[in-house]
């Protein structure tokens, strides 16, 4: 029969393994922060997200919520996302944003520089 005593290493081995792969799980998970340049394609207000056509040319499509912050120029804009965005069709932006499970959620959307139209352009 085993003694008591062989099988207290490989318990704390196994328990300090599964934590620390478990550490190493939640890091990966963790939320990203990217962002993009371009010029607001499309706002589709009842699913929340915007097209945002980049300088590459291709088309991103991001969510935002109501906890996006809107930056005009140097400020924090007073007013919700959805109705600063409602007249940006058009507009030059940069989008923050994070990327979890291929979802992306806008952070924050801010009023870009003008040369950013002749890049997309």
């Amino acid at each position: 029969m085993f003694k008591m005593s062989f099988f207290k290493p490989a318990l704390l081995a196994g328990a300090l393994a599964g934590l620390l792969t478990q550490g190493s799980m939640a890091h990966g998970q963790e939320d990203l922060a990217h962002a993009l340049k371009g010029i607001v394609k499309h706002v589709d207000h009842d699913a929340k997200k915007i097209t945002v056509k980049t300088e590459d040319g291709t088309e991103q499509t991001i969510k935002y919520t109501d906890h996006t912050a809107v930056r005009t120029g140097k400020a924090v804009a007073r007013v919700p996302a959805d109705t600063w965005l409602g007249t940006k069709e058009g507009s030059n932006v940069v989008v923050r944003y994070t990327e979890k499970a291929g979802e992306k959620t806008a952070v924050a959307i801010k009023d870009a520089a003008k040369d950013t139209e002749k890049a997309v352009k």
